[in-house]
């Protein structure tokens, strides 16, 4: 069974930094684009960052750019998300999702901060910043 299982959620104060993991099961994620998604009470999913399957290419949305980072492990199968300079607007669930592209014959494509291409998410976990 494909699975995705994300971790390390908390409370944060501003300022803060906070280190977000996601861990696949039942496949490996060499051939996938992983993204992190985050979801406020009241507002639609939004795509905050994605890494490539092919090169380790890397997208970040403008709100986080030069404060969180992506990164992921295959040998661990995990994908990481660090977060510094926390703010309370980043308060939300976080979600990790993975699209197929060695499977779909997009390998070489980059990756996309839109829920579409994403056929597998975890459960989510939720980070909240406040003092």
């Amino acid at each position: 069974q494909l699975q995705l299982v994300e971790s390390g959620g908390g409370l944060v104060q501003p300022g803060g930094s906070l280190t977000i993991s996601c861990e696949a099961s039942g496949f490996t994620l060499d051939y996938y684009s992983i993204g992190w998604f985050r979801q406020a009470p009241g507002k639609e999913r939004e795509g905050v960052t994605c890494i490539s399957a092919s090169d380790g290419s890397t997208v970040y949305a403008d709100s986080v750019k030069g404060r969180f980072t992506i990164a992921r492990d295959n040998a661990k199968n995990t994908v990481y998300l660090q977060m510094n300079s926390l703010k309370p607007d980043d308060t939300a669930v976080y979600y990790c999702a993975a699209d197929p592209v060695g499977t779909s014959g997009r390998f070489s494509y980059p990756c996309y901060l839109l829920t579409n291409p994403y056929d597998y998410w975890g459960q989510g976990t939720q980070v909240t910043v406040s003092s």
